[in-house]
């Protein structure tokens, strides 16, 4: 099905939704046990969920004694290496309420590149979500190196719903929404629509998500939201907060068209 505007999003029949590191972690690791109320909501009406988060390596941090995010490429892979475990465990612990499993699939850019790895993933996303387990994924990060990473996770999610072939995307972060010019600057106006193709030209667009921790920001939101949206896949951008709402098809956020 093709959703096209957010209200689509309670009958959609196949959701991926993103949420940053910055979320998830730290003192917002709490968040966990909301976000997976949102999704098992979700994904109690039969619809089929895939979650990508990121996360690893903020969530790996602390147990390196390291207060902000490792510039080398080892320390980063060795956060990465003690997170991801932390941070599958601390979903499925919350998953465990309703009685869901978790499934982790772990990627690299070369992955998607690569046609035989990325048949795959697909293959196996799709079995995963015919057995009703929900897949968790990430990037790769122990293992994938400067040349071969995707950048930031908006864009694996946006590759993601494409390989899934999703009906839509929700991208989580601190924020509830895009605005014209970073939220906390004098006159900045929320955008709730995006139509396909627009250039929105005259928006400046700042970090979003915690510094130190995510890599992401408002602009890589809008290009991922873009590339799933080439592909027919409707997005939603909102802050993890609003979550709930996002699922159920509320008016919150900014939606952009898919193709």
């Amino acid at each position: 099905m093709t959703v096209r505007e957010p209200a689509g999003i309670r009958t959609a029949a196949r959701v991926v939704v993103k949420v940053g590191s910055s979320s998830i972690s730290g003192d917002n690791a709490g968040q966990i046990a909301m976000l997976v109320d949102a999704i098992a909501e979700t994904y109690g009406r039969g619809a089929e969920v895939v979650l990508v988060s990121s996360g690893a390596i903020a969530t790996g941090m602390p147990f390196l004694r390291l207060d902000t995010r490792p510039d080398d490429l080892a320390t980063q892979q060795a956060a990465a290496a003690v997170g991801q475990n932390l941070l599958i465990y601390r979903y499925q612990d919350s998953l465990d309420r309703y009685g869901i499993v978790a499934g982790q699939v772990l990627l690299t850019a070369g992955d998607i590149d690569n046609p035989g790895h990325r048949s795959n993933a697909q293959r196996a996303m799709g079995r995963l979500l015919g057995l009703r387990i929900l897949p968790i994924v990430n990037e790769n990060d122990t293992v994938a190196t400067h040349e071969i990473r995707f950048g930031d996770n908006d864009r694996l999610a946006a590759l993601v719903s494409t390989l899934v072939s999703a009906d839509v995307l929700v991208l989580l972060s601190d924020v509830d929404a895009l605005y014209t010019k970073p939220p906390h600057e004098p006159g900045a106006v929320r955008i709730d629509h995006v139509p396909f193709g627009d250039s929105m030209d005259g928006v400046t667009f700042g970090d979003i998500g915690a510094a130190g921790v995510g890599t992401g920001g408002a602009g890589t939101k809008v290009s991922a939201a873009r590339l799933a949206a080439e592909s027919g896949t409707g997005v939603l951008i909102t802050s993890t907060a609003n979550v709930a709402a996002a699922l159920r098809g509320e008016r919150v956020g900014t939606w952009f068209d898919p193709a």
